[in-house]
């Protein structure tokens, strides 16, 4: 699924035209109901005619306004709605085909916009200035957002590779130890270096997307059939000699090399860095608090606890672009950080977890409430940082 296509099943758009209005991308709860607007306006966007419609004499009223969009270009086409002082765009309508309608409504104070129409393999077309006057009193505005290039995001992504490959050499030698152990016979000692080395890996949920097969055959869901280090947990954690962890620990270890010999010529996706964050703990609410992560060491909140490490890690290269753009970075931060100290509430001073199943009720519902709160946060910083083209 692409990058666009995840994003309009997160906020929930399911139609052949989506219109992606930035409030969204920016509000992690609803902002206060505008005033609805009279009629829509008829917009076209074409490569000759692109914003016809909007603005009397090069002027419109303040306010709350809906937008009935038509391409009348031969071609598929984005639209934007711009302030041109500032290049903050207030309203973003992609996918729309050959003659196709958006609708969308947006709530715009006093300035300079214009409509911006990007055809696939053409230059961005400018619409006509048109020169908005104040909203009225009390009006919710529609925050707007620059927006975020592929060239804006590779060097977070680069940084954030970088990271990756240096905890790999760490991973490795972890892994190594839990095969060791198995080979001697010491369960006790391959328990506790699995789950340290489990744990590393589940910090580099951000790359999953560049690991590919290898990321699958190392940490797939058990019900998928036990792999690399689920089919070690398995016999590990249920009483079975040591002997029977020999071969699939070994196994980790060859799938491990593998993945570090390839890592250096995978490139992380810049496009996929916001959306990867907010992944990591969609990820943990449905699978680890769903209980299809575990293959019987009930170390599911050790799992929790190394995704939000590595949610941080895969946000921190963003917090830049995010800074001007997302009101709610520090909320997300916080957010992450007092989920993980709940988290870690439930690890003993001896590093051992609670299971998940021995949760009170209350407490299961309080660690559910904390993630949530930490993924609904994190969703803007995906649709923000969903690469667009410089208008």
């Amino acid at each position: 699924m692409s990058t666009r296509a995840r994003l309009t099943a997160l906020f929930g758009v399911m139609a052949a035209v989506v219109a992606v209005v930035i409030v969204l991308a920016l509000a992690a709860r609803p902002a206060a109901v505008s005033a609805e607007p009279a009629a829509e306006i008829a917009v076209t966007a074409g490569m000759d005619d692109c914003g016809g419609g909007w603005g009397s004499g090069g002027k419109a009223p303040g306010g709350a306004a809906a937008f009935d969009v038509e391409n009348t270009a031969v071609g598929g086409l984005e639209v934007y709605l711009q302030a041109i002082d500032t290049q903050k765009v207030y309203l973003d309508l992609e996918s729309i085909g050959a003659g196709a309608h958006a609708h969308a409504r947006v709530t715009l104070g006093s300035g300079r916009y214009r409509f911006v129409c990007l055809p696939a393999d053409a230059d961005p077309v400018r619409g006509p200035t048109v020169a908005v006057g104040p909203a009225p009193k009390g009006s919710a505005l529609t925050p707007g957002i620059v927006p975020v290039t592929r060239t804006d995001l590779i060097p977070a992504a680069q940084s954030y590779g970088a990271w990756v490959a240096s905890r790999l050499p760490a991973l490795r030698r972890q892994v190594a130890a839990v095969a060791a152990d198995a080979e001697e016979g010491d369960s006790a000692a391959a328990r506790r270096d699995w789950l340290t080395a489990h744990t590393t890996y589940e910090t580099l949920g951000g790359a999953y997307g560049a690991f590919g097969e290898l990321g699958d055959a190392i940490d797939g869901l058990p019900n998928h059939g036990p792999t690399g280090f689920h089919a070690v947990e398995a016999p590990l954690f249920s009483g079975a000699p040591a002997a029977t962890v020999v071969e699939p620990a070994q196994a980790l270890v060859r799938d491990v090399d593998a993945l570090i010999a390839a890592f250096p010529a995978t490139q992380i996706d810049p496009g996929d860095m916001g959306l990867r964050a907010h992944e990591i703990v969609e990820d943990a609410l449905r699978d680890v608090l769903g209980g299809a992560a575990d293959a019987g060491s009930g170390t599911e909140l050790a799992t929790v606890d190394a995704t939000l490490t590595g949610t941080a890690q895969a946000l921190a290269p963003l917090n830049g672009i995010l800074a001007t753009r997302y009101p709610g970075l520090a909320a997300t931060q916080r957010s992450i950080a007092t989920t993980q100290q709940l988290v870690e509430s439930f690890r003993g001073a001896d590093g051992t977890w609670t299971r998940l199943s021995s949760l009170t009720t209350a407490q299961r519902e309080h660690v559910d409430a904390a993630l949530s709160e930490t993924a609904e946060l994190l969703a803007p910083v995906a649709a923000i940082c969903d690469p667009r083209r410089d208008p």
